[in-house]
């Protein structure tokens, strides 16, 4: 994990300054500082509107009952994005853009969601009751005391 996180924090930032300068060169620094903040603002802009519509769906699916897990991990990747958005670089904004559009996005949720289901659902050990049993099913039945009090 920690040689992922020094990757990340070295070798995007490197390559993306090299695109940056290369797209200097060829259209002008002014062009390119330009291209910079015109991309961070429609980024920034985009995923407030999709985090907003986000939240909306995550409101609306509480108040009906449901879990909203697939509109979470949505609001997860949207904030992704914007935070990716934001940052300045060419690939960061590719991968902020492809974020907000709904169908990457549900692909990446899917991905995601496998993700944490891998690492959060128990798996199961060797059997060690030693009675050969591996499921038990065990049946409780909750009484409350203070109705046998009520009707004597």
């Amino acid at each position: 994990m920690l040689l992922r996180l020094l990757l990340l924090f070295t070798i995007v930032p490197l390559v993306e300054l090299s695109i940056l300068i290369w797209i200097g060169e060829r259209i002008g620094l002014p062009a390119t500082i330009a291209l910079v903040i015109v991309t961070g603002i429609i980024g920034a802009s985009l995923a407030r509107r999709e985090g907003l519509r986000c939240w909306i769906t995550v409101q609306r699916r509480i108040a009906q009952g449901e879990l909203p897990a697939d509109s979470l991990l949505d609001g997860l990747l949207i904030l992704v994005a914007g935070l990716v958005l934001i940052t300045p670089g060419v690939l960061t904004d590719l991968l902020g853009f492809a974020l907000l559009i709904r169908p990457v996005r549900r692909m990446f949720r899917r991905w995601l969601a496998g993700r944490f289901r891998a690492r959060l659902l128990p798996t199961r050990g060797p059997d060690t009751s030693g009675d050969g049993r591996r499921d038990e099913i065990i049946d409780v039945r909750i009484i409350d005391a203070s109705d046998d009090r009520d009707a004597s």
